[in-house]
């Protein structure tokens, strides 16, 4: 049972369309929902060369795509300029999550969302980074509002998506979907990182392609 009833949102400028940029399914699957209740149009913009490696790139790709057509949503595919994306972020690969080197990979991203919206039309975009416990909001609005601001016209829309118990339903509509549900943020060092501390608590290393949503009592039968 949901925890609260979604919210009837109005996007900024009263805009029915805008653009959103998407990180993977279950990040965007209570975003969509609750915008399309909302009466508001979006189309998804799948940007994220920060994802490592292709496998894991491909898996939260697909399932993105997935879920975007069973809504007769428009989904675009951003190019996976991973080298670009390592020379963006080259003297940070130490640096802790939520730190400068997230930040720098935000701002790519959202530059990128950004010129898309621009050449396309759309005068407002969004992300669902943000609905997730593990970011930090202030520091994604923040690459939002600065990449937003590279054009005249264009606003980048700061709404909480975890409130009015949007974390929960984020859940929901992960286990309802049987999303992938990845383990580490997505970056080659967060996978680093996340293996490393895995390891320290006596567990096994990420197996990736492994885990979904809602079939923990499937596998546990079948094993």
């Amino acid at each position: 049972m949901n925890t609260a009833e979604r919210p009837k949102l109005k996007a900024p400028g009263g805009v029915s369309e805008l653009l959103l940029h998407s990180c993977c399914a279950p990040c965007e699957g209570e975003v969509l929902e609750t915008m399309l209740e909302s009466g508001i149009k979006p189309t998804v913009f799948f940007y994220n060369p920060n994802i490592h490696p292709k496998k894991e790139y491909e898996l939260r790709k697909e399932e993105d795509k997935r879920f975007c057509e069973k809504l007769g949503l428009a989904h675009h595919d951003g190019d996976y300029d991973v080298r670009n994306w390592f020379e963006r972020i080259k003297g940070m690969e130490w640096e802790p999550e939520r730190g400068i080197r997230c930040t720098s990979c935000f701002d790519m991203r959202f530059e990128r969302t950004a010129l898309f919206a621009k050449e396309h039309g759309f005068r407002v975009f969004t992300s669902c980074l943000g609905i997730s416990r593990w970011k930090n909001m202030a520091q994604i609005n923040g690459c939002g509002e600065r990449a937003a601001s590279r054009y005249d016209g264009m606003t980048y829309w700061t709404y909480n998506w975890r409130k009015c118990g949007g974390s929960q339903r984020m859940l929901e509509v992960s286990k309802r979907e049987n999303f992938y549900q990845q383990e580490y943020c997505g970056c080659v060092y967060s996978l680093r990182d996340t293996n490393e501390w895995r390891m320290s608590k006596g567990r096994k290393e990420i197996e990736i392609g492994k885990n979904f949503y809602g079939t923990e009592t499937k596998q546990e039968s079948n094993s």
